[in-house]
């Protein structure tokens, strides 16, 4: 799954790691602002909706594993409009241990506009996409999985890289094309004494035109595993994709809050 560069977000999990519990506590957090990091391509006529989940497991040399999990919806109208709504702890791993309020992520290439919702507080932060001040669009391949993995599969010139096809197979509804990717980081590259070796899965739906299940396998950090479910294939009410109209918005030049989102 993509990063989420956060630089307001990270301001206002700082806040809530010290605010008191009682009150005054979270209901009076100030939303600061964020925005995804990642540009993609804008996907149209492929709408959807989805959970997506992201897991991973570290084995320590005692035996002892360390399993962490993340999710969020998203959803992708006609028109290439993307949403995201998810928790401030899944967030870049924020606070993990906080109780953080949610956040919705929407991106509207038609508008030529992003926005970052709290919607506890009915405030949020707008950037142009592509303008300045404002941050680039999140990725069309939903949130954005995969993409190494393919970027990995490409470069199957180096005699590190082997890449193999895995044929295709229905996952959530709908058929998707298996790469599995295998890395090797040579003996004293890195100070290790022995080969590493790396494995990327990736299962690729032409049709949603974005990876919905991928998995990789890394003896430095682990395995993460990334799918999608409860996969429709409906086209999502556009109300989705609106700021409701008692939403305080500031833009991200700092022209400040305004109601609304017109």
């Amino acid at each position: 799954m993509s990063r989420i560069l956060v630089i307001g977000v990270l301001a206002l999990a700082a806040a809530a790691q010290a605010q008191p519990q009682g009150r005054g506590g979270p209901a009076s957090w100030r939303f600061v602002g964020a925005a995804p990091s990642r540009s993609g391509p804008v996907v149209k006529n492929a709408p959807f909706s989805a959970d997506v989940t992201t897991e991973t497991t570290v084995v320590l040399a005692d035996g002892n594993h360390i399993r962490q999990s993340a999710s969020l919806r998203f959803y992708r109208d006609g028109e290439g409009r993307t949403r995201r709504e998810q928790s401030l702890n899944s967030v870049g791993g924020l606070a993990s241990n906080a109780n953080l309020p949610p956040v919705v992520f929407i991106n509207d290439p038609v508008a030529g506009v992003s926005y970052a919702l709290s919607p506890s507080s009915h405030t949020g932060t707008r950037s142009v996409i592509g303008g300045r001040g404002g941050r680039a669009a999140p990725s069309a391949n939903g949130p954005g999985m995969g993409r190494r993995m393919r970027a990995a599969a490409a470069d199957g010139n180096r005699p590190n890289v082997k890449t193999e096809s895995l044929g295709s197979k229905t996952i959530e509804g709908v058929v998707a094309e298996g790469t599995r990717t295998t890395i090797v980081t040579p003996a004293g590259l890195m100070g290790n004494e022995q080969p590493l070796q790396t494995v990327l899965e990736s299962w690729y739906s032409p049709d949603l035109q974005t990876t919905v299940l991928a998995r990789r396998s890394d003896p430095r950090i682990g395995e993460t595993v990334t799918r999608y479910t409860n996969i429709t294939r409906a086209e999502p009410p556009h109300s989705l994709f609106e700021v409701p109209a008692d939403y305080r918005i500031a833009d991200s030049e700092g022209r400040g809050p305004r109601g609304g989102s017109k």
